[in-house]
């Protein structure tokens, strides 16, 4: 499969998608920034630079400094097991968003982060 498409999709277009699928679920976006925070070692200022700056999601994850914890993400997102994945940059794409799942379908902050 070709992925580049999604690769090249800036985080800035994805993002608000990611914060209304966890509002529409009553979680916020301070829980969804605390996920990206976590899995990527981003903190505020740089994520806002990421934003600003339309930054597609293959940079986004070339400068990221991915939790050791990781690899403990495991499940099916979008028909995939993410931990099966063979495509680096695609399992961490797919880490992201079985995140942000986990958060819309109510679980733990404690749980999500793999704690």
């Amino acid at each position: 499969m070709d992925n580049t498409r999604v690769y090249k999709m800036s985080f800035a277009s994805v993002y608000p998608l990611y914060i209304n699928k966890a509002e529409r679920k009553g979680r916020t976006k301070e829980e969804v920034d605390h996920i990206i925070f976590w899995l990527t070692g981003y903190d505020e200022k740089a994520l806002q630079k990421i934003i600003d700056n339309k930054t597609d999601f293959e940079t986004f994850f070339a400068k990221a400094k991915l939790n050791p914890n990781a690899s403990k993400i495991t499940g099916v997102i979008c028909g995939y097991r993410v931990e099966e994945i063979e495509d680096r940059l695609m399992q961490q794409v797919r880490y992201l968003d079985k995140l942000i799942d986990e958060l819309a379908k109510g679980k733990t902050m404690e749980k999500i982060l793999r704690k």
